[in-house]
């Protein structure tokens, strides 16, 4: 069984359950970041363009954003280790009912697992703080985000690998088996009755959502995984295009943002209980200077190099921070404000393919996106100061 809060008090490790949730993460996440690498091969199995089959992208992004706050209402009640078991069965599920079905079955199937995977990434949030002290809450929920990371930078790549060797199926089979083992995993390491804080209220957390400093978190959260996400979505192009990099190495450069990504996690896990809008500054300014320095180096792949990974640092600060506000703005109605926490990350990269398309659209050349990522960035520096005050 894992510590309580005031049993880890005189540690600085974490519980173990903390990286059971972090491992359970890795096992979904890596869902999301396989299906692009494997596009190609799903539309010519199923029959369909290969617009058709990026729908199954977009179907899984808008379970995201548009289930994850109602699933959270819906669950409030449920003991927390119950939520993450049943969110991690009907995403198991889901996953292997698309994989024996035709295009329609997937593409419904997605959507109910961009469901459960925002029910889960939620209650694991919620359930990660529950476990520590409240010093440490942006560093706990730091490590559960890490699983995305890790699932950026190794899950989606390797499931990719395995599905060339297996078709493309091969690597969400091997999703399905790594959710099933987080399931055994929360079942034995996460205790069973929730411990401390008030008992759940719908009321109560339907009024949270009120509070506009918590909304201002949420553009901030939008504008800033938007400002690095439309420059990593276009940077394998950019890699290509005008650095002129072999295309063997484009795959280790787009993996070391994934491990700028996990550094960037660990470091503003420790800062951001502290001092979290430092770690909020930092970042955001860091993207505006990076993306504008990318945007002009990119003819040369030695400078080009060491942005990328500076670019994942800087991206991944900011995530235990904006949790970290989320969590003390919301700290008696957690469960709502951690759901729609993920509705607003995953519409940050959502509509990155929309804001590049209408830039690139008018003429301009790939590295605009570099620029427009800067002026997302930018303008949620104004919003961090005022939530500062």
């Amino acid at each position: 069984m894992v510590s309580t809060a005031a049993e880890t008090t005189t540690s600085d490790r974490l519980p173990v359950g903390v990286y059971l949730l972090g491992f359970s993460l890795f096992a979904m996440g890596s869902a999301e970041f396989l299906l692009a690498g494997v596009l190609p091969a799903v539309a010519g199995d199923l029959g369909v363009s290969l617009s058709s089959a990026g729908l199954l992208i977009t179907a899984f992004a808008l379970g995201v954003v548009i289930g994850g706050p109602p699933f959270a209402v819906l669950s409030l009640r449920w003991p927390r280790r119950t939520a993450l078991v049943v969110t991690q069965a009907v995403f198991a599920a889901s996953i292997a009912i698309g994989l024996l079905g035709d295009y329609e079955v997937l593409l419904i199937s997605r959507a109910i697992a961009g469901i459960a995977y925002a029910g889960f990434f939620a209650v694991a949030s919620v359930t990660a703080i529950g476990l520590v002290t409240p010093d440490r809450n942006a560093r706990a929920s730091g490590v559960v985000v890490s699983g995305l990371s890790v699932a950026m930078v190794a899950g989606g790549p390797a499931g990719t690998l395995l599905s060339h060797f297996t078709e493309w199926r091969g690597g969400f089979w091997a999703v399905v088996v790594l959710t099933a083992a987080g399931m055994i995993g929360c079942v034995l390491g996460l205790p069973a009755v929730d411990r401390g804080g008030p008992a759940p209220s719908v009321s109560r957390e339907l009024a949270t959502m009120r509070k506009p400093a918590l909304w201002r978190i949420y553009a901030i959260t939008i504008l800033t995984t938007a400002a690095y996400m439309i420059t990593f979505n276009y940077l394998a192009a950019m890699l290509a295009d005008i650095t002129a990099m072999p295309a063997v190495w484009i795959p280790a450069v787009l993996a070391l943002f994934g491990v700028g990504a996990f550094a960037g996690l660990s470091a503003g896990g420790r800062i951001s209980d502290r001092r979290p809008h430092f770690a909020l500054l930092t970042g955001a300014s860091a993207i505006v200077v990076l993306s504008v320095v990318l945007a002009l180096a990119m003819p040369h792949a030695w400078a080009v190099v060491p942005l990328v990974f500076l670019l994942g640092i800087a991206a991944f600060v900011l995530n235990p921070a904006l949790y970290g506000r989320v969590f003390a703005i919301a700290s008696d109605a957690p469960t709502l404000a951690g759901a729609t926490t993920v509705s607003a990350f995953q519409l940050g990269i959502s509509i990155t393919p929309v804001l590049a398309g209408a830039t690139l659209a008018q003429g301009a050349s790939l590295t605009s996106v570099c620029l427009f990522g800067a002026v997302l960035a930018a303008a949620a520096i104004p919003l961090v100061l005022l939530d500062r005050k």
